[in-house]
Formats: C-alpha cells, structure tokens, sequence
C-alpha cells in the first residue's frame, strides 16, 4: 500500500468539511505532511480569525505526520518550482510535490493543475 501525503488543500478540506474533507477524514490517521503545508494550513487558519496557538492546535487534529524539509526536498521543490510555475505551483504545492516524488508517496489534494504535471507522482484528487 503507497503511504499517503496531504496537501495543505486536502488538510483545509478536512478541517473545513468541504467537500473531500470526508476521504481525508478516511486516511489521515498514518498520512504524512509536509512542514511546509503544515505551516500554510497555519496561516490559512490564522487568516480565518483563529490566534496562532489555536491554528496550530487545529491544524494537528488531522492526525497527519509532520515531515520536517530536508535539503534534497529543497533542491527537487526548487527544480519542481521552476519547471511547474506555469501551472500555478506556489512553493509549497512544489515542497508538496518534491516530498511526494522523493518518498514515493501517493499525494492527495484538491488542486486539479497537478493532474496535468509530469512529475513521477502519484495524484489523487479529492474532489
């Protein structure tokens, strides 16, 4: 079975019961994220009017392992960046995507641009 990595999109969806929060809901448990997403979850949060101690309290709840970076994630998202920002990749969708392709994980998010990306990753979209 190819471990699970969740986008920010996919965390927010599940937090926020949007639609296909219910299949993140599913498989969190022993699904990975990237600190990187954590931290977007974070401010998204924020943003929406929760204190920073709060944001970061709900964003655990999803029950997902944090993934520290590490400088091989740096240099895949930094190339994934720079050959993907047609397609509307900030940063963080390329962290996302660098962990993914690193670790050989399935990554789960609500972002349709990434369907259309030839990366070597595995993508599945929540709604």
């Amino acid at each position: 079975m190819t471990e699970k990595l969740l986008d920010s999109s996919a965390v927010l969806a599940s937090l926020n019961g949007e639609p296909g929060g219910d299949l993140i809901d599913a498989v969190a448990i022993g699904s990975h994220i990237s600190a990187i997403n954590l931290a977007e979850v974070i401010s998204k949060l924020i943003l929406g009017g929760l204190s920073p101690a709060d944001a970061f309290v709900v964003a655990q709840q999803c029950g997902a392992e944090t993934i520290e970076v590490d400088e091989g994630q740096a240099i895949l998202a930094g190339e994934i960046h720079a050959r993907s920002r047609s397609a509307g990749l900030s940063m963080a969708n390329a962290f996302c995507l660098a962990l993914a392709k690193q670790r050989r994980f399935e990554v789960l998010t609500s972002d349709r641009a990434w369907k259309t990306l030839d990366l070597g990753v595995e993508v599945t979209l929540i709604r």
